[in-house]
């Protein structure tokens, strides 16, 4: 069972930018009023089935080229991810990659289970793709079972700029599955920097439809990493909370709506179609993020549905 993570100027943006601009105004100077807008609450139906928790081993298999700095762009924000250690040295009220997690967790414990803590475990490259450059969604399952055969467990799959896989660009910019049996789980994203940068990394590249604003710089200085992230992150809250297609989610199970795929589009306060929010940004760089982590990082991660305001919730 796979689901995924929609490209982020999907349909539904169009539709409301195209209404913006026809109807509200020709002017992108308009954002205050815009942002008054407040969507109806969204509830998301626990449904009792299984969710990751407790000890969380994480593997990553990086097929084709990565360089380290790439790596460790990905690296460091698993590790953001466990309060403790970073929240070390920030406060409990400044927007870090921990906080935004903790949002996600709320679900778990709302359902009567342990807090994730995410523990690193092996990585592989495969820089010679070994299963070509041309993958099929049920290949990229293959290889999460080829890193880790441990159960419990989360496998990233990392696929480079030059690997399409099935569905990407298309309908996705990633999706999570799992086996069942072994109660594992894994995640597929692409690197969209020479496939579909202005779908899979925005707001840090120009989008394909919608108003051509500048795109924003990204944090650690790759658009498509930064991209990347954004998606690892959306499709980590999807999989612990939903990870055998019985947890938390509305509509249909095959296609559900989940913790993160609730809010698209949304990365700070004020967000609407075409316009990520206001964030923070780097006096030094220029660069907009919205939550701090490990090793001096800087994160945009994207909205997550709180459970106890039922509306999109973010950092800043």
């Amino acid at each position: 069972m796979a689901f995924s993570v929609s490209l982020k100027t999907n349909s539904l943006i169009g539709i409301v930018v195209i209404f913006h601009y026809f109807f509200v105004s020709p002017c992108f100077c308009a954002r205050k009023l815009t942002s008054l807008y407040q969507p109806p609450p969204i509830a998301l139906t626990y449904h009792n089935g299984v969710l990751l928790e407790g000890h969380l081993p994480v593997s990553i298999i990086w097929y084709g080229q990565f360089s380290p700095a790439q790596k460790s762009i990905v690296a460091d924000f698993l590790l953001s991810l466990n309060q403790r250690g970073q929240q070390e040295k920030l406060s409990s009220t400044e927007p870090s990659v921990s906080l935004w997690w903790k949002t996600v967790q709320t679900y778990l414990k709302k359902a009567g289970k342990r807090k994730i803590q995410i523990v690193p475990s092996n990585q592989i490259s495969d820089e010679s793709c070994s299963m070509g450059k041309t993958l099929k969604k049920s290949q990229i399952s293959e290889l999460a079972h080829a890193v880790s055969s441990k159960s419990g467990g989360l496998t990233l799959v990392l696929t480079a700029k030059d690997v399409a896989v099935e569905g990407f660009c298309m309908s996705n910019c990633g999706f999570h599955g799992s086996d069942s049996k072994k109660r594992s789980a894994f995640i597929w994203v692409g690197n969209s920097e020479t496939q579909c940068p202005g779908q899979c990394a925005w707001p840090f590249h120009q989008p394909i439809y919608g108003p051509q604003t500048p795109p924003l710089i990204a944090p650690n200085g790759d658009v498509a990493m930064d991209g990347m992230v954004e998606n690892i992150a959306s499709l980590l809250a999807g999989t612990v909370t939903n990870p055998f297609g019985n947890g938390y989610f509305q509509g249909s199970a095959e296609a559900p709506l989940e913790v993160a795929s609730a809010c698209p589009g949304i990365y700070g306060k004020g967000a609407y179609p075409g316009y990520a929010g206001d964030l923070l940004v780097d006096s030094s760089t220029g660069a907009s993020y919205n939550a701090l982590g490990v090793n001096s990082r800087k994160y945009l991660l994207p909205a997550v549905l709180d459970p106890s305001t039922s509306q999109c919730s973010t950092v800043v």
